[in-house]
């Protein structure tokens, strides 16, 4: 590997590739180049260039995140970018070997998704007040979210087009570019339908905005008419959780997970509720099933009078 060659520029070259070949969301690109950034940076200041680091020089650079107080699971996802960095440079013939290729990533302590009980999602669902216009745009967000367990960058991608109200379907375009329907019901649909025809007021009201295509329009739409961001909607849903007196923050994977797990709780099929959450692999949907573990485990040894014994505490 010629000493000039910027690795900067290297570096843009692969995450390019990784974004046309793979299809890898924008977010999951963004964070290999942080990752990958910042170990340029952190080896250059030792005098190494990254694409000719070695495996001892990778492995200090995550030695160094883990005492920078970098957690487990970022440390692995950087590793992941780092492997495959190398991989790239191997197949375009830049070195001969990938270094990191026989690295092991820290071990990781597997957390259960945080989810809301039923009361606590219909506490949430009713704290926006439909009286105003971003009332009704935020109670028909939230019912969406809920219904149909999208995550937060499918919710904001929605356009009209997406959505058939009547037959209550949405179609999603997922991690990858993968094409998903996905159902969801009456009260979703029918706070879609009082959103959508409070816009199309608003809409009419502006000259500027006449003789657009309304079915590529987006769903969710900020109070300047642009489309929704992915913090905006995590700022409301955390200032809805306060308004209902909800104790921990919530944030829209929650209610993803909320949505799976009451869904797994009603018997639905762990494959069915794979594809509505649009994973590739049945191991990320059953992690459901240890949260509905948990909460049968949990009522047992609260409800049933051995389980209370054996804890000792006294019969009811």
């Amino acid at each position: 590997m010629s000493p000039r060659t910027p690795w900067k520029r290297l570096l843009e070259t692969y995450l390019d590739a990784l974004a046309a070949e793979r299809g890898l969301a924008r977010n999951t690109v963004d964070a290999y180049r942080r990752d990958l950034s910042r170990m340029g940076e952190d080896l250059e200041k030792a005098g190494v260039s990254l694409p000719d680091a070695g495996a001892p020089d990778i492995q200090q650079h995550l030695r160094d995140l883990r005492r920078r107080g970098i957690s487990a699971r970022s440390v692995s996802r950087a590793l992941a970018a780092i492997r495959g960095f190398y991989g790239f440079l191997t197949e375009e013939r830049l070195r001969e070997d990938n270094p990191a290729v026989h690295l092991v990533s820290p071990k990781t302590t597997k957390k259960l998704p945080k989810v809301l009980a039923e009361t606590e999602v219909d506490a949430l669902l009713s704290a926006p007040d439909p009286s105003t216009l971003p009332g009704l745009r935020d109670k028909a967000m939230l019912e969406i979210l809920y219904a149909t367990g999208l995550r937060v960058s499918e919710l904001v991608g929605l356009d009209w087009r997406d959505v058939d109200i009547g037959n209550r379907v949405v179609r999603v375009l997922g991690k990858g570019s993968k094409e998903r329907m996905v159902p969801f019901g009456r009260k979703a649909a029918a706070a879609l339908r009082e959103w959508l025809e409070e816009w199309d007021l608003e809409r009419a009201k502006s000259v500027g905005r006449r003789g657009t295509d309304e079915k590529r329009e987006p769903i969710f739409l900020n109070l300047h008419g642009q489309r929704l961001g992915d913090r905006s909607v995590r700022r409301i849903l955390e200032r809805y959780g306060q308004t209902a007196g909800l104790s921990q923050g919530v944030h829209p994977h929650m209610l993803r997970h909320s949505f799976a797990t009451h869904l797994l709780e009603e018997g639905a099929d762990l494959r069915a509720i794979q594809e509505l959450l649009g994973h590739s692999s049945l191991s990320t949907t059953q992690r459901y099933t240890h949260v509905e573990i948990e909460r049968l485990l949990k009522t047992y040894r609260e409800s049933h009078p051995r389980a209370r014994l054996e804890d000792g505490k006294p019969r009811g």
